[in-house]
């Protein structure tokens, strides 16, 4: 049954169910992983069917519905994530690695593959390791009042760490056919994982992580890309600046400064010209 450890986390685990509600987490959900440990079924995720065996892990974000509708008795463990939890509401949170874990997540937001849902993983161990933490995070949930805290904490956080580690892997992955574009993938790849450190974003440093001539490391990212490798920075920026204007609430100086803005007037600045709004008019009509 469903059971809060961390708050706005919600853990859930069920044996050879024949029919699931998950579904009424949907407006309140942020991020959630489901585990199939055992069953055959499809799932009906906004709208389209897809099927899903033993062993197989699936991640939804923000908005998903989905309905599982079991072929045979069906085990799953549910671990989601609530949108309150990043929102500074409680001081219980304060001993987590709340920021961290909410990097992990927008990452796997911002990935051109996690509409896939079902996860696809680089290596076999990857996939055990990541099934084998889940297990542990659902043996410390049923252990009611003697749960330990830090094995699921620290769970959570290689959790989320493996399924960043693949998606990104698998968008690598995709363009690997081509080795031009499987190069400009992984400089794509280089600076959504390095955002937050924009010494390593410069043109200079760019160059030398992917050995070109300084003059020619814009020019490639454009031909590759349509778009300047300054713009794109900028415009990856500002969509890590909507995913925490609609899901934290963080003060507009604090998201500034950890996005390498000068302040948040530089921040606004920005966001108007790229984006045709103020901040504080996008914050507005999230209410």
């Amino acid at each position: 049954m469903p059971r809060t450890i961390i708050e706005n986390i919600v853990i859930a685990e069920y044996k050879k169910q024949t029919f699931f509600d998950f579904c009424k987490y949907t407006t309140i959900r942020f991020f959630e992983i489901v585990y199939f440990e055992e069953g055959t079924g499809t799932i009906k995720i906004n709208g389209k069917m897809v099927n899903y065996t033993s062993n197989s892990v699936f991640v939804f974000v923000p908005d998903d519905i989905y309905i599982v509708n079991p072929e045979t008795p069906t085990s799953t463990v549910a671990i989601k994530f609530l949108k309150s939890f990043f929102r500074n509401t409680n001081t219980q949170n304060d001993t987590l690695l709340v920021n961290d874990w909410f990097r992990k997540i927008e990452g796997i937001l911002n990935s051109e593959s996690h509409q896939l849902r079902e996860m696809q993983f680089e290596t076999e161990s990857d996939k055990l390791h990541l099934v084998s933490l889940i297990k542990m995070v659902s043996t410390e949930n049923l252990k009611k009042q003697s749960y330990d805290l830090f094995i699921i904490q620290n769970s959570l956080s290689v959790i989320l760490h493996l399924i960043a580690r693949n998606i990104q892997f698998l968008n690598t992955d995709r363009t690997a056919k081509v080795v031009e574009s499987s190069k400009i993938q992984q400089i794509i790849n280089f600076i959504h994982t390095n955002i937050y450190n924009s010494d390593l974003l410069s043109t200079r440093s760019l160059a030398e992580e992917f050995h070109m001539a300084d003059n020619y490391m814009s020019e490639y990212f454009k031909k590759h890309t349509d778009i300047s490798l300054k713009k794109y920075i900028i415009n990856y920026k500002l969509k890590l600046v909507e995913t925490r204007l609609k899901y934290t609430d963080l003060q507009f100086s604090e998201i500034a400064i950890e996005l390498g803005f000068t302040d948040s007037s530089h921040l606004n600045k920005t966001f108007l010209a790229y984006k045709g709004i103020t901040i504080g008019a996008f914050k507005a009509a999230l209410a």
